[in-house]
């Protein structure tokens, strides 16, 4: 399949992408002694005490040498140390600014101090001071880092192609957070070995999601992963062109990008951290740079969101950035199913017949049901090389999911009730929650054809019988899961502590945890 090309326009993305940098500088990470500083910009975390109690730690260290300043502050706010409130005290008790995270009743458990940390990031994010200490109370240098962890997510922003901003504006987000506690050297090693790893696997992928779509297309999508798995041991890193994949016979991915300039690729990242031999875990991503919805074009309202319609690709890839980063022991493969779908005189239509690489026809009735079409041909591809364990695979696949579940729950599908309660717990400890939805037998009767092996949508539910049409490629008894995480892959308005406004990077941290609860020795 030829791909007509024009040297104008993508001489012109080339230039943006040589210009591109990476996200806004965030400020440095650093951990010390809980030595509480005598002056600056402070955070406390504290917790939930009765309205007028006395409260010890650091608080009332401070509180003693200022004369009970903040006992007052918070006893007019009412601040009580309720689990997600917090109090800004500008110019308190000797210090520039003194802000109170509450971390609520009870001690709390590692997923409230990653969203204590997001708040205290969003702060630091805003804040024009050079430096800010963040003082825990607690002697467990684990909670420390997972504070850390949450900061890194919390502050995360994107400013690479602003160049209006204000002389506060360009200095806000800028300098150290110095997290101190009991054993701050302990806490600065699990921060190295392990979690600072994954906070970049999430940043990759938030960075890549967020992008331009003349900045990251198929091409430059994998340029980007080259560069950050630069230097990682146990990686290998293979891409599919276009003729690489004619010779495989991936006619569903080469035609969803047919009508584009932009050539389709299939990148295989396998990072082998576990014993030689062993089966892996893979996460398939749909990988669609933009999608315009192709010949089915969509509304031109919103159009510009689907620039993020990579965003299962994006995660799956930076969950494994991750693992490699933190050297997981286990073996993990992301496959990037990586295509534009555009409208040309080349692309292809609603009613033509698309054979895939596993020998499947299916006939199309929408060209705007892309993503279960590039997934496909990557779900063969890695089975036929890898003979992975389990298959997740992850896509920005329906909106019938977003009404489904809002923004609050990805979607889960799967027949494997065991491989289902492992995806379930590992997203409600990592703060990427999934719901599970039925993939009921009756499905496939929406996606008959009378002129192939059967349709690529037709019928409700979308969801669903999106879900079907993709588990027709799996081999029968593998273990395999399918999250759409059409709701879950960009904020708007309704962001949380450690997601801000914009993408999320959902996937990386759900993929990470599933894998040491579930397959990392």
């Amino acid at each position: 399949m030829r791909h007509a090309r024009s040297l104008k326009p993508l001489l012109l993305a080339t230039l943006i992408a040589s210009f591109a940098l990476p996200a806004a500088a965030q400020r440095d990470i650093r951990f010390d002694a809980a030595q509480v500083p005598e002056r600056g910009t402070l955070v406390l975390a504290v917790p939930q005490v009765a309205e007028g109690a006395a409260r010890d730690g650091s608080f009332a260290q401070i509180d003693a040498a200022s004369g009970g300043a903040l006992t007052r502050a918070t006893a007019a706010a009412g601040f009580t140390g309720r689990a997600d409130s917090q109090l800004d005290l500008p110019g308190i008790a000797g210090y520039d600014r003194v802000l109170l995270v509450g971390t609520g009743e009870g001690a709390p458990d590692a997923r409230r101090i990653e969203d204590v940390g997001g708040h205290v990031g969003r702060f630091a994010a805003r804040s024009r001071a050079p430096q800010i200490d963040v003082v825990w109370d607690g002697a467990d240098a684990d909670a420390a880092a997972r504070l850390a962890f949450g900061a890194t997510l919390g502050q995360y922003s994107f400013d690479t192609y602003r160049t209006t901003r204000s002389a506060d504006e360009a200095r806000a987000g800028e300098g150290s957070l110095v997290v101190r506690s009991a054993d701050g050297a302990a806490a600065s090693r699990t921060w190295d070995r392990d979690l600072k790893a994954v906070a970049e696997g999430v940043a990759f992928a938030r960075d890549l999601v967020t992008e331009p779509a003349n900045t990251i297309y198929p091409e430059t999508f994998v340029e980007r992963t080259r560069a950050a798995f630069a230097g990682k041991p146990n990686v290998s890193i293979e891409v599919l062109d276009v003729p690489a994949m004619e010779r495989l016979g991936m006619g569903s991915i080469l035609a969803v990008g047919q009508g584009s300039a932009r050539p389709p690729r299939m990148m295989v990242v396998r990072y082998n951290g576990g014993p030689r031999g062993e089966a892996p875990i893979a996460f398939v991503g749909k990988g669609i740079t933009f999608d315009s919805g192709g010949i089915s074009i969509k509304p031109s309202e919103n159009m510009w969101r689907m620039k993020y319609d990579m965003a299962g690709a994006a995660s799956a890839t930076g969950a494994v950035l991750a693992l490699a980063g933190r050297g997981a022991r286990v073996n993990a493969v992301a496959v990037a199913a990586l295509a534009e779908n555009m409208p040309s005189g080349t692309a292809v239509r609603p009613g033509d017949v698309i054979r895939t690489a596993a020998g499947k026809t299916y006939e199309i009735m929408s060209t705007d049901a892309e993503g279960r079409m590039v997934l496909v041909d990557a779900l063969w591809y890695v089975q036929r090389q890898d003979n992975p364990r389990v298959i997740v695979d992850i896509a920005t696949l329906t909106g019938a999911i977003v009404t489904a579940l809002g923004n609050d729950y990805a979607g889960l599908f799967t027949r494997d009730d065991a491989l289902a309660a492992q995806l379930q717990r590992a997203g409600d400890a990592a703060g990427e929650p999934v719901w599970r939805m039925p993939l009921h037998p009756g499905y496939g009767k929406m996606l008959e054809s009378p002129i192939a092996d059967m349709r690529n949508g037709g019928g409700r539910p979308g969801s669903g019988t999106a879900a079907h049409f993709i588990g027709e490629w799996i081999d029968a008894g593998r273990s395999w899961a399918h999250l759409d995480i059409a709701g879950m892959a960009w904020r708007d308005g309704n962001e949380v502590s450690v997601t801000p406004a914009g993408a999320s990077g959902f996937g990386v941290r759900l993929f990470d945890r599933f894998v040491r609860e579930n397959y990392e020795r």
